[in-house]
């Protein structure tokens, strides 16, 4: 599994001209589910998701010291089958990424296992395989990529 983490001052997804979700200032993730992807990722993506230390301190200014969750910040969460792509010369092919069902699946596991980490009310999403406009004001800007550690040697 591989996430796309972005600090934002806020964040959006559009469907067919309609606002679907929105958030203020928190993280806008793009996840991408590898075709050999189990719970022990998922829990990984969603733990890091949660506890890495991307926010500076408000009280004390210090740099890096703060997660979405120590803050109480909101999250909005995008499936992006195209994470998990290769190039063939011109061509994308995507077969590593999890498809039809069980990527659906698997990405409303993963909000849940979210929301059962931070506030249900703070972790929102866009439409999962739906043509979506994502509208993100990037706070830095900061882009962290994350890769559950399986993943990180799966070659193909």
């Amino acid at each position: 599994m591989k996430a796309i983490i972005q600090r934002v001052t806020s964040a959006s997804v559009v469907v067919d001209g309609e606002t679907i979700s929105s958030i203020g200032k928190g993280l806008c993730i793009l996840v991408g589910i590898h075709r050999t992807d189990t719970r022990k990722e998922l829990d990984y993506i969603a733990k890091k998701i949660l506890s890495t230390r991307i926010f500076d301190d408000p009280k004390t200014g210090k740099r890096w010291d703060k997660s979405v969750k120590d803050l109480d910040m909101e999250v909005l969460c995008v499936s992006q089958f195209t994470l998990y792509h290769i190039l063939k010369g011109n061509k994308l092919d995507f077969h590593l990424a999890m498809s039809g069902e069980a990527a659906k699946n698997m990405y409303f596991d993963l909000l849940s296992e979210l929301k059962k980490g931070h506030s249900e009310e703070k972790i929102k999403d866009g439409q999962f395989g739906a043509n979506m406009e994502v509208n993100i004001a990037n706070d830095g800007p900061v882009t962290i990529e994350l890769e559950s550690l399986s993943q990180t040697s799966t070659k193909d």
